[in-house]
């Protein structure tokens, strides 16, 4: 049986609350934060070590034994209630305790006194545990909510998912849970937590398979915390499981090959481009060979009738030059075939080749020239 507190025999002791309870020896009051300890030294001294034992004892019997905190906190707020701190004691270790409506009372003294809204998971979640699960929802999407940090976030949609859930919303408790924090390949420390109520959910609504998967990465994302415990990591690589791995794998390989394929594609048309085009008919008259090859490779490119027949012939750097060594060469031709060497008109190697000179005036010079011009070029 528990012994009460033997120096607690004040008068104002509420009638329908026990005597506070024993403090252990061990306890001094100093093993509070720093910033519970500068609101204590408001208080006068004798309280104010009653207050910060009290506190003490409270944060190191919510886990194992809730009501006896809770108790230890109503000690604390009888000297120290208006401060926020034993507020938030009381607050926290009644919600331990199972007594929601008092809890709730205690946040919002809370929230009044410090302007916080640290707490409006918990509060959200003593509406459900009184059976109001449309006032967590509208907690859940109110104003101060988009205020929360990262875990608080996290902890308000899980919430939201149980009201869902209570309701019989079950695709919705899912819906709940999908936030931005929910991410399969990083571990934070609420990651596990938010992944096992993520896999619930799924399983509530009957996604199973979907349901293990996460399961299994909760508890990748714990043994990845637990690497180091002095040091609490805010984030960890977790990597994907190994089929979504082996899909990501193939994507790139598959990405890969047909960027290859496309490029050989290319490399090929080029290739084809050039080889089609013909390349002697500049050159050999470059060379001084004889003027009939490069006439009848412009009459075959004109007999085929191709779009790109004016690549031909040879391009110079000067047009008007061009026109000019026309004249000049016509007339240079008319000269040789009249002259003292020239053959019999009979012959026929004369014949030949004044029709060769005349084929060649009528292709490349007619009334319409042919003007020499870029083949089209394919463009990478």
């Amino acid at each position: 049986m528990r012994v009460p507190n033997a120096r607690d025999l004040r008068s104002a002791n509420r009638p329908d609350r026990e005597r506070s309870p024993q403090i252990d020896e061990d306890v001094t009051g100093k093993e509070l934060d720093r910033a519970t300890q500068h609101q204590i030294k408001t208080l006068e001294e004798n309280s104010a070590e009653w207050v910060a034992r009290h506190l003490v004892m409270a944060g190191r019997l919510i886990d194992e034994e809730p009501e006896l905190a809770f108790q230890h906190a109503l000690a604390a707020s009888r000297r120290g209630g208006r401060l926020a701190a034993v507020r938030e004691a009381v607050g926290l270790t009644a919600y331990a305790a199972g007594h929601y409506g008092e809890a709730l009372r205690e946040f919002r003294t809370y929230r009044r006194i410090s302007g916080s809204n640290m707490h409006l998971p918990v509060m959200a979640d003593c509406e459900r545990g009184l059976g109001r699960a449309d006032r967590a929802l509208d907690m859940a999407r109110s104003e101060e909510a988009k205020d929360l940090d990262a875990p608080g976030k996290v902890e308000l949609a899980i919430v939201a998912a149980g009201a869902r859930t209570d309701l019989g919303q079950l695709d919705a408790a899912v819906v709940e849970l999908e936030i931005p924090q929910l991410d399969i390949n990083r571990a934070f420390s609420y990651s596990p937590r938010l992944f096992r109520a993520y896999a619930d959910a799924l399983t509530a609504a009957g996604r199973a398979a979907e349901a293990g998967k996460w399961e299994r990465q909760a508890a990748v994302a714990e043994d990845a915390l637990g690497l180091d415990v002095s040091d609490e990591p805010d984030i960890i690589d977790l990597g994907w499981d190994e089929e979504e791995e082996a899909r990501e794998e193939e994507q790139q390989r598959r990405l890969l090959a047909e960027q290859t394929a496309e490029q050989t594609a290319q490399q090929s048309a080029e290739a084809a481009a050039e080889q089609q085009a013909p390349r002697a008919a500049g050159a050999e008259v470059v060379a001084g060979l004889p003027e009939s090859s490069a006439t009848e490779a412009g009459a075959a490119s004109l007999d085929e009738g191709a779009d790109d027949a004016e690549s031909d012939f040879w391009e110079s750097d000067d047009a008007e030059s061009d026109d000019d060594s026309v004249e000049k060469d016509a007339l240079d031709r008319s000269e040789v075939l009249t002259g003292d060497d020239a053959e019999p008109a009979g012959s026929d190697d004369a014949g030949s080749e004044d029709a060769g000179a005349d084929e060649t005036g009528d292709a490349a010079f007619g009334e319409n020239p042919v003007r020499p011009g870029h083949p089209d070029r394919i463009e990478d």
